[in-house]
């Protein structure tokens, strides 16, 4: 989904923000989609994780963080957390004059193109998932599609711990994953920017016949398409200046962030409400 209003501000940055480590696999996938493009990253590390606040609260983050992206000029807002874009997506359209992406629409666009079977599992925070966000988004698209939903409120922390394939790590994702593979879905929706981290588990988990859809690759993708339609994307540059914001700057941040993206992040600045 995006606003209607975009300006023209080509050389502007893409504004990324999610309530942890998690939107870097987003970031990750923009800079190989769009490697000219400039990003600006936040990450609310002093307040994650977001899927078990109640909806007030998170709105009120949502209109915080986005109003902070927009002060500092950029052509896009992505909401790359999940939680976010099932309950304050309208608030953050509503305060933006450039347009605005979130995952959940692109994952159902990908979980849509993805299933065979029509038997779709979602996994996701428990504000994700009791919103039923993703479910009327894929059933927006095909009604016939049956959808079953598993929160998995540990998952988060154990990514920004950085416990991505610890022996406790493994039980939960089993735990987790068993009500919904015993469903016979054949695509899983990682409803959660933090749980692609988790993609080697889960996918052992899973098994090879049940198709992984990732919606941060789903979001740089629909990112790029607008892009071009607009006429916004950046004339080639060499090495684009990424800026990374966080409320809090735990070492472990650091550590799975330069472990994801393959090298280092630029100097964390930190944001003090």
């Amino acid at each position: 989904m995006i606003s209607a209003s975009v300006p023209n501000n080509t050389g502007n940055p893409i504004g990324v923000f999610d309530s942890g480590v998690g939107g870097l696999t987003v970031v990750h996938a923009l800079m190989e989609r769009l490697p000219c493009e400039k990003i600006i990253y936040f990450g609310d590390t002093a307040r994650v994780p977001y899927g078990v606040k109640s909806t007030e609260t998170i709105i009120g983050y949502a209109r915080q963080i986005a109003g902070f992206l927009l002060a500092r000029d950029v052509k896009m807002l992505i909401v790359a957390c999940n939680t976010m874009s099932a309950v304050a997506y309208e608030e953050i359209r509503r305060l933006s004059a450039v347009p605005v992406l979130d995952v959940i629409e692109a994952g159902a666009d990908m979980a849509l193109v993805a299933t065979k079977t029509k038997r779709v599992g979602v996994i996701g925070t428990p504000a994700t998932i009791n919103s039923e966000a993703y479910t009327r988004a894929i059933h927006s698209r095909d009604k016939e599609i049956s959808v079953f939903s598993q929160a998995c409120p540990l998952f988060v922390p154990l990514v920004e711990e950085g416990w991505l394939d610890h022996p406790a790590t493994r039980l939960i994702v089993r735990e987790y994953l068993a009500p919904i593979l015993a469903q016979r879905i054949d695509t899983l929706v990682l409803g959660c920017t933090h749980y692609p981290l988790l993609k080697p588990l889960l996918r052992e988990t899973a098994g090879p016949d049940i198709m992984l859809v990732d919606s941060a690759l789903a979001v740089a993708e629909m990112a790029s398409r607008l892009l071009q339609e607009k006429g916004m994307e950046t004339p080639g540059r060499v090495n684009p200046e990424h800026r990374f914001f966080v409320t809090d700057a735990p070492y472990r941040f650091q550590k799975t962030g330069e472990s994801f993206l393959g090298h280092s992040l630029a100097p964390l600045e930190i944001v003090r409400w």
